[in-house]
């Protein structure tokens, strides 16, 4: 058998210019000897990647995977996400087309965190779950996953911790210029008129050291201007008839064309004067804008048809084909668009007192906004149901992204389909006078973190050093919640007043092929807002539930702990690892509202409320080295992830019932400042077998006991301490709330292969492949008789498989990932979130490229070409509604993606 050699990957770890975050700095070593033969052997692109991969999960204590750069300003994919969906146990999940937030063993978002260099991350979502897609990966130097926490670890969680990181200038040790551009263009063109098929991405990289190597800099900048075009089918849901059959309750197809424009800036400051001292700042910040048009149109069927639906086929209980008598159609103008801004620094200082103590400080702010804009725009032939013209349509199911349809109206007619409200979906001024809606939410999050630590390294014994100290972070959210009603600006109160779109403002039609519409009429919808078009009317004037949308949440964690690192042997067996403990103070409270309504209108009264709470996390982490580059890992942790923010917030609706059936006057619906975080109990034993610098086996199984989960619960309330004089009769109500119930488990194993295929015959030199797989499976009930909750983010399997080729200057790469069908949550009616089952995909990218380093060719020396497709196969997001996956709730066709670029370093 071919043993790990641990030369060889201290030199490619030292060959790539490794930066260790804080959680690994103490589990890779490096020596002189490899400094010194650093230039004996040459490790290049993909394998330099695996190399120095698999000496960072070969070196740590807990159970990792790693994503390594191939070179400066070059991770192997397009996007962090999408790097971090080939690793064993992590599946992404798709928005717009692209790999946005991960899953970790079968844990959605919600149970993972990111940090950058180690520190915790802002979010822009509405939630704590970081979206990947913010952080160019042309900025980052590597990534490692931690699947067992240690007690040195501030931010772990149930799923895991994801730490991306920046490079080190000092580590790096040499001055390089590097610069990347690339084209990009999406194979399904224009989708929507003014829109673009065409982008680019370039980065552009300085590292350099000075005074005599104590002074290291490295400053980066990114840009990304990506189209992204696509076809989508949406159903409004599949009711039963009176056969019991499921029919189309109604459609809304139409075409997104967006333009995602990302700006990312990096500077990393070091400063050693000596062997004692280090000092390291370090800033990231983002800025990202996403400009979406959609145009199609949305077709009532047996929910809203006038006329009903006739002349059906129905095929093992479902209608697959009919018709929509006397259909009342409204064409939709959208806009989405979303800006957004991260900003991380870091300051971070280690000093060697002598040879026994270490101490280290570390200060850091990490600061997100989000704006949001949200508009619908509506179109038609008549204000309000039983007006305008109508049309009989014919739908059939397709067999794969729902119905295709036929038609008879001319709906891309200026004269036709006019502005205004063609169903009568709302009634702000009078009845039918909703002629379009916006929704602009503001996302603000803003997180502080000081920590200070120590290590004693003992001079002899089984435990090498003791690790102790404090962090504090200070958290605060925000999310201010607006939505308006649109109406238009000439409305004049008649029963069918309508509006033909301004000149100005019309654009050419946008085609609805795709499942047989045709062309429908198109303009620009938020050029005829900003223009002063429509009025507003501020929903949460008569709205209970938007009311108390709006929510502040401030968070307050302090932390001590202890850890032991060790080095010993056991029964012969070399052993490493770690043991310890964290005490978890949380101060937590919100501010929100009451809202009930008097008179017609919504009165909102302010409150504020919280909770405080102790949590003990015991950790350890061991390793056993039972024979040359085999190692068996044993880890058990207490965990926990903190709850849902927009769970946590303080609000309150609800509503007084004079004559009850049950006795209960007070009714509503709340938040729960007072949540408790999710908490579990972890065990997980691996074995990896390095049988090369470029090779291993890994096997991993493990078992998360969750001791609870979140409830939404009807629970008792006592109303008296949110109304000012309280209630003159019983003041205890029922309030719907989440609240912290009866837990479950998450179990399941993982498999991964990495193998060179040069190690078998020298004709294979440069084949190889990476491979992956787990199988995960969850319990979660509320109670012992309820039946089983399904846990977002879960799919039952997941497989990776890469094949590379790498010689001779020659590159090539495909790669693909499968997830089983999985609980997503996308984005839903007034831009909230909601769960839906999504189906299972197989995702397939490749690339192809040269680096002239290996020409010969001196005037082209550091740079290589690379052509990319993204997506190769197509592959749709597919989202369904209950059990029967031919009730597709949501079809995205988003095509292929083809970058063809450069990279040049010096």
């Amino acid at each position: 058998m071919l043993l790990f050699k641990p030369s060889l990957l201290t030199l490619a770890l030292a060959a790539a210019g490794a930066s260790i975050s804080a959680y690994a700095a103490d589990d890779v070593q490096t020596t002189e000897t490899a400094e010194e033969n650093i230039e004996v052997i040459q490790v290049t692109g993909i394998r330099r990647s695996l190399q120095e991969s698999q000496s960072l999960k070969m070196s740590s204590s807990s159970i990792v995977e790693a994503i390594s750069a191939e070179d400066i300003g070059k991770l192997p994919d397009v996007s962090i996400a999408e790097s971090l969906a080939r690793l064993p146990g992590i599946a992404a999940q798709r928005l717009d087309g692209r790999a946005n937030v991960i899953s970790i063993r079968g844990l959605g978002p919600d149970f993972t965190t990111a940090t950058l260099n180690g520190r915790e991350q802002a979010s822009v979502n509405d939630n704590r779950g970081v979206e990947f897609d913010q952080y160019p990966s042309e900025l980052l130097n590597r990534v490692v996953v931690y699947k067992t926490p240690d007690a040195s670890v501030m931010a772990q969680a149930i799923g895991g911790t994801v730490d991306m990181q920046t490079i080190s200038p000092l580590t790096h040790g040499e001055q390089t210029f590097a610069m990347s551009l690339r084209g990009e263009m999406n194979d399904l063109g224009s989708l929507n008129s003014g829109s673009e098929d065409t982008g680019y991405r370039g980065s552009i990289s300085y590292i350099d050291q000075f005074a005599d190597d104590t002074i290291g800099i490295a400053l980066g900048y990114a840009r990304m201007m990506s189209p992204n075009q696509e076809e989508r089918w949406q159903a409004w849901g599949y009711p039963e008839n009176a056969e019991g059959d499921s029919v189309l309750g109604g459609a809304k197809p139409f075409v997104r064309s967006s333009e995602l424009e990302r700006d990312g800036v990096l500077a990393v400051f070091e400063y050693a004067p000596n062997e004692q001292f280090t000092s390291v700042v370090d800033i990231y910040y983002t800025k990202f804008t996403d400009d979406q048009r959609l145009r199609g149109i949305e077709i009532p069927a047996a929910w809203g048809s006038n006329g009903g639906v006739s002349a059906l086929t129905t095929e093992n209980g479902l209608v697959t084909q009919g018709t929509i008598n006397g259909a009342e159609v409204v064409v939709r103008n959208d806009v989405n668009k979303r800006d957004a801004d991260s900003l991380s620094i870091g300051w971070n200082n280690k000093y060697t007192i002598n040879d026994n103590w270490r101490v280290e400080a570390d200060i850091a702010m990490s600061k997100a906004d989000r704006t949001d804009i949200g508009m619908e725009s509506y179109s038609g032939t008549g204000r309000g149901t039983g007006v305008g013209a109508v049309d009989d349509l014919g739908f059939a199911y397709n067999g794969d992204g729902g119905y295709d349809f036929t038609h008879n109206l001319d709906y891309a007619d200026p004269n036709v389909i006019k502005l205004g409200d063609p169903l009568g979906w709302g009634s702000p001024l009078g009845p039918n006078t909703q002629d379009g809606f916006i929704n602009k939410p503001e996302i603000e999050d803003e997180l502080n973190s000081f920590r200070l630590s120590a290590e004693y390294i003992f001079d002899e014994g089984a435990v090498r050093s003791v690790e102790f100290g404090v962090n504090r972070t200070n958290r605060d959210k925000s999310k201010l919640d607006k939505g308006y009603y649109l109406t238009l600006a000439g409305y004049d109160g008649s029963d069918n007043y309508l509006e033909t779109v301004p000149d100005q403002f019309l654009l050419s039609p946008t085609s609805l092929d795709f499942f047989g519409m045709g062309d429908v009429l198109s303009y620009d919808s938020l050029a005829f807002y900003n223009a002063g078009g429509y009025t507003e009317t501020d929903v949460a004037d008569v709205d209970l539930s938007r009311a108390t949308n709006s929510w502040a949440i401030s968070e307050e964690v302090s932390t001590v702990f202890v850890k032991a690192n060790l080095e010993s042997e056991l029964m012969g067996f070399p052993l490493t690892g770690n043991v310890g403990l964290q005490a978890v103070h949380t101060d937590q409270s919100s501010d929100g509202t009451v809202a009930t309504v008097e008179d017609g209108n919504v009165v909102l009264t302010p409150r504020t409320a919280g909770d405080s709470y102790v949590e003990w996390l015991p950790s350890m982490n061991l390793g056993f080295e039972v024979a040359d580059g085999q190692m068996v890992r044993f880890a058990a942790a207490r965990t926990l992830t903190r709850a849902r923010m927009d769970k946590m917030n303080a609000n309150v609706n609800f509503s007084y019932n004079e004559n009850p059936n049950d006795g209960v006057n007070w009714s509503g619906g709340a938040g729960n400042p007072e949540l408790r975080p999710w908490l579990a109990r972890q065990y997980d034993i691996s074995y990896e077998n390095y049988f090369s610098d470029q090779g291993y086996f890994s096997l991993a199984v493990f078992y998360k006991d969750l001791e609870n989960y979140v409830y939404d619960q009807q629970s008792a309330f006592d109303f008296s301490t949110i109304l000012p004089q309280g209630p003159d009769d019983n003041p205890i109500g029922l309030v719907s709330q989440p609240q912290n119930g009866q837990g479950g488990y998450v179990q399941g194993i993982e498999a991964s292969l990495s193998l060179d295929f040069g190690l078998f015959a020298d004709q294979l030199e440069g084949f190889g492949t990476i491979l992956s797989g787990s199988y995960n499976d969850s319990e979660v009930k509320e109670t012992s008789d309820s039946a089983a909750t399904t846990l977002p983010g879960l799919s039952e399997k997941t497989f990776n498989a890469t094949v590379y080729y790498e010689n001779a200057g020659f590159e090539a790469r495909i790669s693909s990932r499968y997830r089983s069908d999985f609980l997503g949550e996308v984005t839903a009616i007034s831009l909230t979130r909601v769960n839906v089952n999504v189906k299972a995909e197989t995702v397939v990218d490749a690339q192809i490229g040269y680096d002239f380093t290996e020409s010969g060719i001196d005037a082209l020396y550091g740079l290589s070409v690379q052509f990319q497709v993204n997506n190769l196969t197509n592959e749709p997001f597919t989202s369904y509604t209950g059990e029967d996956a031919r009730h597709v709730r949501d079809y995205q066709n988003y095509g292929r993606n083809f970058m063809l670029g450069a990279n040049y370093k010096f």
